[in-house]
């Protein structure tokens, strides 16, 4: 137990910090769209992570060069593309959580932003895969560390995707709106800076 504990509070630690995942979960949460495949993605994309990490898979990743820069590159500029899209909004505003309770993307669209987000983000495979891989090894039971891992994960993006429309009289107004997609654009824009300065 207190190593599952320990895998659990890591793992929560890693993934709380705000970011381009998260904002994207927040609003389809905010929105009340698709939320159990969102947060079901996530959650199982952040497990099959931890565990090929947990199980020894970190070494390749750090053994094979052309992977960082491949990702580095191809995140950033998703993430740019992406930022651009809420920045247009915002500056159009007009959206109120009516509004986007009937404009619906298809499921495929957003499950395939949702994928984007979290595989093309290189953040992501060194807090899973590299981080958590190798803090494993300093335990005798490493299953029972996935698992509190794999479980903080759960909890915390069911907990953000349903927990969301707590907000809903907030957002019942167009510049809650357009306020919370300009700090999602400026969160994708300062992520993928990030990112390729961290490249370089």
């Amino acid at each position: 137990m207190q190593t599952a504990l320990a895998g659990f509070a890591l793992g929560l630690t890693l993934i709380v910090a705000i970011g381009a995942q998260n904002a994207f979960v927040l609003r389809q949460g905010l929105r009340q769209q698709y939320v159990f495949a969102i947060c079901l993605t996530c959650a199982l994309s952040d497990a099959i992570l931890i565990i090929a990490g947990v199980a020894g898979f970190g070494w390749m990743v750090e053994q094979a060069p052309w992977i960082k820069p491949a990702f580095t590159w191809g995140g950033a500029a998703f993430l740019i593309f992406y930022g651009l899209m809420n920045a247009r909004a915002a500056w159009k505003g007009g959206e109120s959580l009516e509004a986007a309770e009937n404009t619906r993307q298809s499921l495929g669209k957003t499950l395939a932003i949702c994928m984007a987000l979290t595989w093309l983000n290189p953040h992501v495979y060194l807090d899973t895969v590299v981080l958590l891989g190798s803090v494993s090894t300093d335990y005798d039971n490493r299953i029972a560390f996935a698992a509190g891992a794999v479980t903080a994960s759960f909890s915390f993006f069911f907990a953000l995707g349903y927990g969301a429309r707590l907000l809903a009289p907030l957002f019942a107004r167009p510049m809650a709106w357009r306020v919370l997609d300009g700090l999602v654009a400026l969160t994708m824009w300062a992520i993928a800076v990030k990112l390729l300065f961290a490249g370089e």
